[in-house]
Parts: C-alpha cells; sequence; structure tokens
C-alpha cells in the first residue's frame, strides 16, 4: 500500500456517528473479508508491502524518524523523544493513532453480544460512555485489551491494538455466529488523531472547522466518555480517553478528511505550545502512567488478575468467553504463586529494560537463591559477588523471581521506572530487589502504580 492508497474515498456516514462507516448492513464483514488486517498478520508477514498512514506525507515534511509498528511505517519521534514527552506533559502533543483497528458491532443484539464476547458488561453502558475491556481466550489469557464506546442503543466502537487488529476482528466474527449482529472492520475508513496534554481542550476549542453541538458541552465531557461533532461538515467522534495519564482528546475522523484536521489542530495549537509527538514518547508517557501495553505486560499467557486488572471481568453477568478459567484459577491455590505486575523505581540513571531479570535481596542487601517459602528472608550469608547495598558484580546463581516487561528513565521523575512480573511473595510495596542490568545487579524497589499521575482541577 502506497501513501496514497491509504486514503479511499469517504463513504456515507451512519447516523450513530462513527467516521466512514459503513452504509449499510450489507457491508458486514465474512471472515473471508478480513480487511486490511495490521500487527502480525499472516498477510503483512508475508509482505514486503509497509503499510502508510493517511498522514504519512505530512509526518515526512516534518522530517519525523519512523519505525515499523505492526507492518505500519509510523513516526517515531520528530524532534527528541525528551522534547515531545515534556511537551506532553506541560502543554500538549499530537500523536496519529491511525494505525489502531475501529471494529464496528451493530445489530439488535450487540449489547448482548459484546456481554458474551468481551470481560466487562458493555450493556451496562450509557449512550456515549466508553469502556475499557478485554478480548479473552478460553484459557483466561488475554487476546487483546480493547476500548468500547457506545454510540448507539445497538451500535457499539470497539477500539483493538495494531498489533491484533486481525485476531481480534477474526475473534469478534467467530464469537458473533450465534447473535443477531454484525462485525465491520471500519479501520481502511476512520483516521485516529489524539490531542494530549493539560492544553488539550483549548486546543480543541480553538480549531477551525471542529463543530460540537455545545462548546460547553467538550469542557464537560467526563473522562472516558465520547460525543459526537462535525468537521468541515462532516461526522467525527470526539472521545475524551488517552494513553499517556494527561488530559486529552481522541478523534475519529473520515480518513479524506484526516490531513486538514491535523493541519487545523496544529495552527489552533501553536499558541498553546502543541507539538507532534511520536510512538516513543507515547510509550514513555504510558509507562509513567502506569498504563499496560500488549505484548509486554499483557498477553496470552497472562490472567487479568495477575496484571492487577482483575475488576474488568465482570462475574455478576451472564457467560463469557474465558469465564470458566478464571473461576477455575481464582480457586486453584497454584495460581497464588503465579507472578504479578509490579512497580520498580529504581536509583542513579541505568534504567531496567524489558527482558531483565529480578533477583531476591536479603535484609541485608544481599542476593538470596529466591526460593524461600512464605516469604522468609535468606540467613543473611552472602552469594559470591553480592553487595550489602543490593548490587551485584559477578551475577552468583541466584534463581530469578521476575521480568522486567517494560522500563525506561523516566524524563518526568528523573530515576528509573519498570514493570515487572514478579513472584508474588516479593510483591510487597518497598521490597527491595536487585535487577540485571547488563550483567551487574542494581537495587530496585517494589512500588505500587502508577508513577505519575496529573494534577487534576
Amino acid at each position: 500500500m502506497t501513501p496514497a492508497d491509504a486514503a479511499p474515498p469517504a463513504t456515507p456516514l451512519q447516523s450513530s456517528g462513527l467516521p466512514g462507516a459503513a452504509a449499510s448492513p450489507e457491508a458486514a464483514a465474512s471472515p473471508e473479508r478480513a480487511a486490511s488486517p495490521e500487527a502480525a498478520a499472516p498477510e503483512l508477514a508475508s509482505s514486503a508491502q509497509p503499510v502508510y498512514s493517511p498522514l504519512h506525507d505530512i509526518h515526512v515534511a516534518a522530517k519525523a524518524l519512523f519505525t515499523d509498528f505492526a507492518g505500519w511505517q509510523m513516526p517515531v519521534r520528530y524532534t527528541s523523544d525528551l522534547a515531545e514527552h515534556h511537551a506532553v506533559r506541560t502543554a500538549a502533543g499530537l500523536f496519529d493513532l491511525s494505525h489502531m483497528a475501529e471494529l464496528a458491532v451493530r445489530g439488535p443484539q450487540a449489547a448482548e453480544f459484546l456481554d458474551y464476547a468481551l470481560a466487562g458488561e458493555l450493556s451496562a453502558t450509557a449512550l456515549g460512555q466508553a469502556k475499557y475491556s478485554m478480548l479473552l481466550a478460553e484459557s483466561g489469557g488475554i487476546v487483546d485489551d480493547v476500548v468500547v464506546y457506545r454510540l448507539a442503543a445497538d451500535d457499539f466502537l470497539v477500539v483493538a491494538n495494531a498489533g491484533n487488529h486481525e485476531v481480534a476482528f477474526t475473534n469478534l466474527l467467530e464469537r458473533a455466529a450465534a447473535f443477531d449482529v454484525d462485525v465491520t472492520d471500519e479501520s481502511d475508513r476512520v483516521a485516529l488523531i489524539a490531542v494530549q496534554g493539560p492544553r488539550a481542550l483549548e486546543i480543541l476549542v480553538n480549531t477551525a472547522g471542529l463543530v460540537t453541538p455545545d462548546a460547553r458541552d467538550l469542557a464537560a465531557l467526563k473522562y472516558y466518555w465520547s460525543q459526537p461533532a462535525t468537521y468541515a461538515g462532516d461526522d467525527l467522534l470526539v472521545a475524551r480517553t488517552g494513553y499517556t495519564g494527561e488530559d486529552g482528546f481522541e478523534l475519529y475522523t473520515p480518513v479524506a478528511l484526516a490531513a486538514q484536521l491535523w493541519a487545523d489542530l496544529m495552527a489552533a495549537g501553536e499558541p498553546f505550545g502543541l507539538v507532534p509527538a511520536g510512538l516513543a514518547a507515547r510509550d514513555t508517557l504510558r509507562l509513567e502512567a502506569g498504563m499496560p501495553l500488549y505484548g509486554h505486560e499483557l498477553g496470552l499467557d497472562t490472567l487479568p488478575a495477575q496484571a492487577g486488572l482483575g475488576r474488568v471481568p465482570n462475574f455478576g453477568k451472564g457467560d463469557f468467553v474465558g469465564r470458566a478459567a478464571l473461576e477455575r484459577a481464582s480457586g486453584d491455590t497454584a495460581s497464588e504463586h503465579e507472578r504479578v505486575l509490579v512497580g520498580l523505581l529504581g536509583d542513579g540513571k541505568r534504567a531496567a529494560r524489558a527482558g531483565y531479570e529480578l533477583f531476591a535481596v536479603d535484609a541485608a542487601g544481599a542476593q538470596t537463591d529466591g526460593a524461600q517459602a512464605d516469604g522468609a528472608q535468606a540467613d543473611g550469608a552472602q552469594a559470591d559477588g553480592a553487595q550489602t547495598d543490593g548490587t551485584q558484580t559477578d551475577g552468583a546463581q541466584a534463581r530469578p523471581i521476575g521480568v522486567v516487561t517494560s522500563g525506561v528513565l523516566s524524563p518526568t521523575l528523573g530515576v528509573p521506572v519498570a514493570m515487572a512480573y514478579i513472584d508474588p511473595r516479593y510483591s510487597t510495596p518497598g521490597t527491595l530487589v536487585s535487577v540485571d542490568v547488563r550483567a551487574k545487579r542494581l537495587p530496585f524497589r517494589i512500588t505500587p502504580l502508577p508513577f505519575y499521575s496529573r494534577k487534576r482541577d
């Protein structure tokens, strides 16, 4: 697909307000259709042709550096990761998220279907409300985490991760077989632009051509709620959602309008310090905010409770895919020893990166073998090469108690932060552990998530 190919003609909109929605129920997808798979879908995995955002030419003109993300060429940075990160924390950043998957679910049984297909109770959401949920496997593992918007009584928008586009779409199609519902892949018709940061509201209010029913409605829009709007006379969806830990909005717009909307947002945002921001900044922002990333903190081998998301599955509703497995796990004493997700806070400037192993440290700061039962501490005997300050230089033959899933030197806090899965016996906040950072054991403490929370009015 070329950049020009990435902008198909706009199609008529449904009354739901989903930009570029299919013109009729007959356009409902079938397993054979599986249009525009991202992620590790077989079609892309075997193709040398990259996929481009409808905003690709704008990013090239802005001299962005690109990275391959699930087969898409997406901007990783424009100037510097730090500058873009700080802009979002202090003013605002503009993100192109057009690689995300937009899957429409419509029909008389749409709400009932989503209650079965997803872990949360989507039938309980109000019109305009958004809800974080999960697509689970029968094993209880996480196929994908999604955000679902209720656009009308029988009309929902499911936004899946780019890396799971094909698998999420296929799973929803398969689960829809017993319901009076249409599942349609709208991703080719919809572009997604996010304005994130404390000045985001001011920027949207001042964007030329962006019209909401009442300007005051936008200010009153609550977090994880959405409302219809128009831009250049066409429909779009404005949602107060995001993945940065800051206030902000995500705009779902017809592909044909994406470039002009981006330009108008940039023009409106210039007095407020708005800058284009890439995926590198988005990753450090979400990590500081303690937000999980699929493929790092979440995956098929992870149960929601292990990730600290045990409240996402709703056991007060009827049956749903993965329910039986989660119920078995909750009553299984062996599952008490499954690793759980924690935050790590370090000193110095050396970050713990994904894949680095964690090791137990005793009260004196010495390495232990990680095998004590019931959280008992070692007798204080040091392994060879152990330091009493929690560092380790020679790599004693200790058994790892966990592994880092994401880590960075926090641009906001100025210290290393990370998320990791760890033996639950060592998961108490304040517990000292060590991380093997390039053959040297460095001290980190277990800390509650998130690392950063924005100031609220």
